[in-house]
């Protein structure tokens, strides 16, 4: 079939846009060589306190009583190369690619001008924290992959067939099993199909794809916990929230409740997520074990009590974390001075307690050698571990940047600028932002993910070009049924 005039130049156009883009092929040769440099100096991997976790899933996969164990299971697909530089590698470059699918969809479908989809992709490409994140082995890179990737699936133009659904609910169901807040982001996404009035069978074919792994790993979870849920800790998170304010002293609890009164005065208590993990905490943790489903359940009463009692504590602390804490220009070492650092590249290795239980068996060293035949040490190697450390001295996108393009969405979508499909990517940004402060702490690596969102959806709003005037054809060469409706 051959193509129109008009498609062809419109085919060009699309291809040139990606082709000549130079601001796109720097900001994306940019973010390449930066990856290229923390592989260089930062042999082979960074380590986050959950690392081990994954580790030990994949050493020997189970369902994680503490967290979804999604990103074990990838894990354990790669265990057979026993290379931990393999893992960080594929990381790095699953969110290069990433980009550069985001950057031609916004060009090449949704007509939006090259200078502004180029610094749509410029944060995820060329944020320093992005990048360390990426480095750290942790679930946060594979979940923004698959949740961006579904909603890119979903957004491209044209008639969403009940192919594309299945893939997009398949994509959010994985997401959903590699961190839990993915399963609101499926609500979101149903709705979009709604508003836009989509035919049931498509609605239908996401659902279930999405229903498939999530209703699986329940199961699985269930066989070997006796509850049929995504991890057993709902409760005890909710509990941490509440830590935050909790006034035992002004509000008497149920007795079987008041051996989780957190302890000390409000004002000198640890962060929220810190108050579930430390030492003495009323939780009864302990290194290597997981929390009982009673003492889950005790939790979410004592949590639910205290947001009940003290209804206006709970949305102050909520709100502090979401629009102080989120949006402020500068970063503070919260939860924990500790955690915080993890963030940072680092100038020495991380310090592994040795004989630390794991849950699920060994220890730290034993679970880290039999995935990589290794100690998984950290070779920090100069000079490119200097220049990544001055490079995110310098270069990060602050939370009052991301704030501003929030609001650029928000504003699009309220002028109508594509409003719909810029929804599709606002909402899931402003969810992933909100549902941790809701549900157990802010953590600063949780506003990584609502950035391509959030990105996307400005460019959506304010980057499209506009239409091209009409060309006019001769009459004598003009189809009958080419004329305009109304002519």
């Amino acid at each position: 079939m051959l193509l129109s005039p008009l498609a062809r130049r419109r085919s060009k156009s699309a291809m040139g846009a990606v082709k000549g883009n130079w601001l796109f092929a720097a900001v994306l040769l940019a973010g390449v060589v930066l990856r290229v440099i923390t592989m260089l100096g930062f042999r082979s991997a960074l380590w986050f306190n959950d690392s081990y976790d994954f580790l030990r899933i994949a050493d020997d996969p189970f369902p994680h009583p503490l967290r979804p164990s999604g990103y074990g299971i990838l894990l354990w697909g790669l265990k057979p190369f026993h290379s931990l530089a393999l893992v960080t590698l594929l990381q790095h470059a699953a969110i290069a690619g990433l980009a550069v699918a985001a950057y031609r969809m916004l060009v090449r479908d949704f007509e939006v001008r090259r200078t502004w989809a180029a610094l749509a992709v410029t944060p995820i490409l060329l944020d320093s924290y992005q990048i360390e994140l990426e480095h750290l082995l942790l679930s946060d890179t594979l979940f923004i992959v698959l949740v961006f990737g579904a909603t890119l699936l979903l957004a491209r133009p044209g008639a969403t067939g009940w192919r594309r659904a299945a893939a997009a609910g398949a994509l959010l169901g994985m997401a959903s099993v590699t961190r839990t807040v993915g399963l609101p982001l499926f609500v979101i996404v149903l709705l979009y199909l709604v508003v836009r009035r989509t035919r049931w069978p498509v609605c239908a074919a996401l659902a279930v794809t999405f229903v498939l792994p999530v209703g699986a790993y329940a199961t699985w979870f269930q066989q070997e916990h006796g509850r049929f849920q995504m991890t057993g800790v709902d409760g005890v998170f909710l509990w941490g929230r509440t830590a935050a304010f909790a006034d035992c002293d002004a509000h008497a609890p149920p007795p079987d409740l008041a051996s989780l009164c957190p302890y000390g005065a409000k004002e000198n208590r640890p962060a929220s997520s810190h108050q579930i993990w430390e030492e003495n905490s009323p939780t009864g943790w302990s290194n290597g074990k997981a929390f009982s489903q009673e003492t889950n359940e005790r939790a979410q009463r004592f949590a639910f009590w205290a947001i009940r009692n003290q209804p206006a504590d709970y949305l102050r602390v909520v709100s502090y974390d979401f629009f102080v804490r989120t949006f402020s220009w500068h970063r503070s070492q919260y939860p924990t001075v500790g955690t915080e650092a993890r963030y940072h590249f680092p100038t020495k290795p991380t310090a592994r307690k040795p004989g630390l239980p794991v849950l699920g068996g060994g220890d730290r060293r034993t679970v880290v050698y039999e995935y990589s035949h290794g100690t998984g040490r950290t070779h920090i190697v100069e000079p490119y571990a200097e220049f990544m450390r001055d490079y995110q001295e310098r270069v990060s996108v602050p939370g009052t940047v991301l704030g501003i393009v929030l609001l650029a969405g928000a504003a699009g979508i309220v002028r109508r600028r594509a409003r719909a499909r810029t929804a599709l990517f606002w909402t899931p940004a402003v969810a992933l932002l909100a549902i941790p402060p809701v549900t157990v702490d802010f953590d600063y690596r949780y506003m990584l993910p609502a950035m391509p969102f959030a990105c996307f959806a400005a460019a959506l709003a304010w980057g499209r070009r506009r239409p091209a005037a009409a060309v006019e054809v001769p009459e004598a060469v003009a189809a009958p049924e080419a004329q305009p409706a109304d002519a």
